[in-house]
């Protein structure tokens, strides 16, 4: 008899615990059933032009691509202080998945409570720290006016050459001296400009333009990327973004100035004084022929569309191609979707990959948003 009240005992006992047990359990699956998948970053942001902080992040060899990312993102959240970030540029060297950059965005931002910023993901051939995979370009908002005419926004100068072991310091120099007679032809001095990204095919020598930039334009953020591994040429392709010093006279006004050279299909800058931009984030090609980019480029422009803007409003427009023959195909397409006369302003650079894929090439664009659209 009492070795079955004890049996009854500890079976009630076991019944008891089991039943404490179940609503633990039960809090452990509900918290695992309102995990939310990271939120969609916007296509597209509106900034206010007069009031745009440009920034480049410190590099870092500090754990993987992860690890990097968050201390990127933690790092650009402190330089803007409460600032708003509207738009990320991100350069990834190394194998890491770069869809991880994309979540990691939403997911520091979502967990700030700052508003999400359009992202644009760009895979690069190296970085100028052995060790370091991203590097971020941001575009902030700040709280007072800092641009009162607006921005000139200089496209890349490319200087060549056939042998691709060629060192690219030397073309760095001269793209960069043609960099500086398109500052001063926007009417805007050393002092003005905001941010340089030179685009290089090998990163030997980066040091010493670093500290040559720095002592020329003391204001600038600045960035230098290899775009590829094992690239078919010798390249460097410096662009800027600058304080305009004049009222340019119109929201808009693509510049080509004589005497300096203009890649064909683009202008050498583009000048605005609107009261706000359109900055979009990266629309890829998913395949590698003619109508899989037509695509790409009617995507972005439907996406301006939606954010008040049009064809017309195009400034300037970067684009990510991941091959040579590809490049060319954008240089032909682009005509057709953007005006011919004066065409926007641009950069164009063969990379190392995207996000997807099925990627061909990327593109992204800065518009003008007219007054009547606001």
């Amino acid at each position: 008899m009492r070795v079955r009240g004890l049996c009854r005992g500890v079976v009630t006992l076991a019944l008891t615990g089991g039943l404490l047990a179940l609503p633990g359990e039960q809090k452990k699956k509900d918290e695992t059933q309102t995990l939310q998948l990271p939120r969609e970053l916007p296509a597209s942001v509106t900034a206010p032009t007069h009031r745009l902080v440009f920034r480049v992040t410190p590099l870092s060899a500090k754990g993987l691509l992860s690890a990097q990312v968050r201390d990127g993102l933690h790092a650009l959240l402190r330089q803007a202080n409460g600032e708003t970030v509207l738009k990320i540029r991100a350069f990834v060297a190394g194998s890491g998945d770069l869809r991880r950059v994309r979540d990691l965005v939403s997911e520091v931002f979502t967990e700030r409570k700052q508003p999400l910023p359009a992202l644009s993901l760009v895979r690069a051939g190296g970085l100028p720290l052995e060790g370091a995979q991203v590097v971020l370009e941001a575009i902030s908002a700040g709280r007072k006016e800092v641009d009162p005419f607006g921005l000139a926004w200089i496209s890349a100068q490319v200087e060549t050459s056939d042998n691709p072991l060629d060192p690219a310091a030397p073309l760095a120099a001269r793209s960069l001296a043609r960099l500086g007679e398109a500052v001063s032809a926007a009417g805007a001095t050393p002092a003005d400009v905001l941010r340089i990204t030179c685009f290089l095919s090998r990163l030997d020598g980066v040091e010493g333009l670093r500290t040559s930039l720095a002592g020329q334009y003391p204001h600038a953020a600045t960035d230098f990327v290899e775009t590829q591994r094992a690239p078919v040429e010798a390249i460097a392709a410096c662009e800027a973004v600058a304080r305009l010093s004049a009222d340019p006279g119109n929201l808009l006004r693509p510049l080509n100035p004589k005497g300096l050279l203009a890649e064909a299909g683009q202008s050498l800058m583009a000048l605005v004084n609107s009261a706000e931009l359109i900055l979009t984030g990266t629309q890829a090609s998913f395949g590698y022929q003619e109508a899989d980019s037509r695509l790409a480029f009617e995507r972005l422009l439907k996406e301006l569309r939606q954010a008040g803007a049009s064809a017309a409003d195009v400034a300037f427009v970067h684009y990510y191609p991941l091959s040579g023959r590809i490049a060319q195909q954008v240089r032909q397409l682009r005509a057709g979707f953007f005006n011919a006369d004066p065409p926007p302003a641009g950069s164009l650079a063969t990379f190392e990959g995207l996000p997807s894929m099925d990627a061909g090439f990327a593109l992204e664009a800065v518009a003008v948003k007219p007054a009547a659209s606001r």
